[in-house]
């Protein structure tokens, strides 16, 4: 939380999930639109006052990832990982979870607290689509409001559940299982970046993305003291482990295979 008591909120979701209409809704009149720093990228960010709390809401731009393959993803992601909100408010399509679900697997990898706005809940019930809300939250760790956004129903509840998560100040604590093969090669280099004691970004986000052989994310790690080492094992168990998973593609699986578990 800032220093004036300020709670900073990033808000994610895919393109046409209702996330701006969302926060048109809770800021109203009270938005700044500027650019992210060196890009071209739109920065909207909004106040709103709820029971007595300052809230600054940060609309990220809309992607169904964070694979840094677009600009719009590497300027979602940095946000979160360099600006250090205090919340993240996921807003997913209900009628299309799976796809929306994807996006959140990545985020909650990001080790932030969590809220889920399940929109677009009335469009997923006239399609008859039911959700077990309570296995979603057990399975995300995420507290998870239902709204209608073009309609402003569910905004208060989701407001509540974000004052309310900012203050408990507790990560959802889900990890994403990527197998025997990968988990352990992971535990590896969380270990070197623990030794390396230098790193400030959640550390198997680190080892994942290295692993992944994420271009800004070794550029992020290189610019740490005693990293060479880390950056090095890396490489080497990507070597090592090349003939027996496709690296490119197997993190994805996995996330896509957690998406389709969650509902």
């Amino acid at each position: 939380m800032a220093e004036n008591g300020q709670i900073r909120i990033a808000l994610a979701g895919n393109p046409n999930c209702g996330k701006t209409t969302m926060f048109n809704n809770i800021t109203g009149a009270k938005q700044h639109v500027g650019n992210y720093p060196g890009v071209t990228v739109e920065k909207k960010e909004g106040h709103t006052n709820f029971d007595g709390q300052e809230l600054l809401f940060i609309d990220l731009p809309g992607t169904y990832s964070l694979t840094a393959r677009s600009l719009d993803e590497l300027v979602a992601r940095n946000v979160i990982v360099n600006d250090n909100p205090d919340v993240i408010v996921n807003v997913l399509d209900a009628s299309n979870l799976e796809r929306n679900l994807y996006l959140a697997a990545q985020l909650l990898e990001l080790e932030k607290p969590m809220v889920i706005a399940l929109n677009m809940s009335d469009v997923a019930e006239d399609m008859g689509i039911k959700y077990d809300l309570k296995k979603m939250a057990e399975m995300t760790g995420a507290t998870i409001v239902n709204t209608v956004g073009r309609t402003n129903i569910g905004t208060k509840e989701l407001l509540e559940a974000t004052v309310s998560v900012a203050a408990s100040k507790k990560a959802s604590g889900v990890t994403i299982n990527y197998g025997d093969l990968l988990e352990g090669k992971i535990a590896e280099l969380v270990d070197l970046l623990k030794e390396a004691g230098t790193v400030t970004y959640p550390l198997r986000w680190i080892a994942v993305k290295l692993l992944e052989k994420d271009a800004d994310v070794i550029g992020k790690v290189m610019r740490f003291d005693n990293t060479e080492a880390v950056i090095q094992k890396a490489e080497a168990i990507r070597e090592e482990i090349k003939n027996q998973v496709d690296l490119d593609v197997v993190f994805q699986e996995y996330r896509h295979r957690f998406a389709v578990e969650v509902y």
